[in-house]
């Protein structure tokens, strides 16, 4: 009797079973074949450091990070592979955190790094990715820290101000949109989704009130964007970060995503962030803005290149002057204001409140 009519002998569960063992050789070995698909090359290329934040050499940091070429051992990201050295070698005490949807590691100072000071950063070769792979070297890079504190005032918005929408070409909304704030519009006249969508505030369209509050988004928008004391570098997903005050700086686009951003005013009420986004803004769906650390809406400026859009119900905290247009997401909400400069803003069904100054 051959082997497969034996088989038909057996009950279900055991005929499972054994076909199975039968195609060992055909790659049926279950979660015993970890190194890679069936019948693959077993994963033996070490991971790389693709990118720091800062870079080497940079001078101004406020979040220390690098981000792994592939998936890491999360257990074999902590204090003792992730280190940071000061003068004379000196051990910098931290938190080391591993974010696994950004295969980044980040390093956060228990207390604030000397002003003026190089410091060392080093990913040892006990870091492993998921196969067992360790780092071929030791990625060491340095940076310098600013010269002193550099406390960023808040952007002036004169009139604009009152408003917690305001736009260019059109405004539209579908769906129930609440907002509590002026609403303005210059030069165009289009103003759609009112009702359903409710106003509690003033609202100036193409009117003298409207131009005014464009003349002073544009000035605002200007200063934002023509600030240079202490700038630090930032770039991609900043999602998952935890930024001091400060004056964050994007050569490109940025956007928030695998996790929240939070700002922490260290106990400062009037900590000041500014954001100078040289292309897009984007958040994803159910992404927040944090505040701690006594951190206000009313002191957080994003200055956009060319368009911001909010993903669905997410959460964000700030005033967000783009160049061009700005997009809430369904059941996106938040706490500050949309200036659009040249084009438009539309809404799905948000709530939009001045912040609190």
């Amino acid at each position: 009797m051959t082997f497969i009519n034996q088989l038909t002998r057996l009950p279900a569960a055991t005929m499972l079973v054994a076909l199975c063992c039968s195609a060992l050789v055909a790659g049926c070995g279950g979660d015993n074949n970890v190194s890679g698909p069936i019948g693959g090359t077993p994963d033996t290329t070490p991971p790389t450091v693709l990118s720091t934040n800062p870079i080497n050499g940079a001078t101004g940091v406020a979040v220390i990070n690098a981000t792994f070429s592939e998936p890491m051992t999360a257990a074999s990201v902590t204090d003792v592979s992730f280190t940071l050295k000061g003068p004379a070698l000196t051990t910098v005490a931290g938190l080391v955190a591993y974010d696994a949807a950004n295969n980044r590691a980040s390093f956060v100072p228990f207390s604030a790094l000397a002003a003026a000071t190089s410091y060392t950063a080093t990913i040892m070769t006990a870091a492993k990715d998921r196969s067992g792979n360790a780092l071929a070297n030791d990625y060491v890079w340095s940076f310098v820290t600013n010269s002193a504190a550099t406390v960023q005032p808040p952007e002036v918005l004169a009139s604009t101000v009152d408003y917690a929408v305001l736009a260019g070409a059109s405004i539209t909304s579908t769906g129930a949109t609440r907002i509590t704030g002026g609403v303005g519009l210059s030069p165009g006249t289009s103003l759609t989704g009112f009702p359903p969508g409710i106003i509690v505030g003033i609202k100036h369209i193409a009117d003298p009130g409207a131009a005014q509050a464009k003349l002073d988004l544009t000035t605002a928008y200007n200063g934002a964007a023509g600030r240079t004391l202490g700038p630090v570098s930032v770039a991609g997903n900043i999602g998952g970060m935890t930024l001091p005050p400060g004056l964050y700086k994007s050569t490109s686009s940025l956007e928030i995503s695998s996790g929240d951003l939070t700002l922490d005013g260290l106990g400062n009420a009037n900590a000041v962030w500014v954001f100078q986004i040289a292309s897009t803004l984007t958040t994803s769906s159910g992404r927040k803005v944090i505040l701690s650390g006594g951190a206000k809406a009313a002191n957080v400026f994003w200055q956009v290149g060319t368009s911001a859009t909010l993903g669905t119900t997410s959460v964000f905290k700030g005033t967000i002057m783009a160049d061009q247009s700005i997009t809430m997401s369904t059941g996106a909400s938040l706490e500050g204001r949309i200036l659009a400069r040249i084009a438009s803003v539309t809404l799905n069904g948000n709530t939009i409140v001045t912040p609190t100054p």
